[in-house]
């Protein structure tokens, strides 16, 4: 019959250290939150149409979406048109480099996206974009 030391059982409930793992995961973790890039939303799906003449736009910041009954969704948030105005300039002055891209339905109708565009460059931006995909 064998005899259980003390020595032994010391060796055998010795716990693993854990710490240098966890180091590892942690600087994966800030490395991969870093390094990933997040895109903005504007709020709804949109059918965009579809253009060959198309080109992406890597700088634009505000984004403002016209669904297909004719809903305007600025920031995540369904606003009238008469509210365009005060939101795009209260964003701008946010992101002062920032540009608008209008991501409008294809069954949107085009007299609603041209006020759209008309209140977007009277709340100051010049550079407003409409979004398509390319063919």
């Amino acid at each position: 019959m064998r005899r259980f030391d003390t020595l032994d059982t010391a060796e055998e409930e010795n716990p693993i250290d854990l710490t240098p793992m966890l180091d590892v995961v942690f600087i994966m973790l800030i490395f991969f939150i870093v390094t990933s890039s997040f895109v903005r939303e504007s709020g709804i799906e949109i059918n965009r149409p579809s253009a060959k003449s198309a080109v992406q736009v890597k700088d634009g910041n505000i984004l403002v979406a016209l669904s297909e009954n004719n809903e305007i969704w600025v920031d995540k948030r369904m606003v009238d048109i008469s509210a365009v105005r005060a939101n795009i300039s209260r964003l701008h002055a946010e992101m002062p480099q920032s540009s608008v891209i209008v991501q409008a339905d294809t069954d949107a109708k085009s007299g609603m996206l041209i006020k759209l565009v008309d209140q977007i460059k009277l709340a100051g931006i010049d550079n407003v974009s409409v979004a398509g995909t390319q063919e």
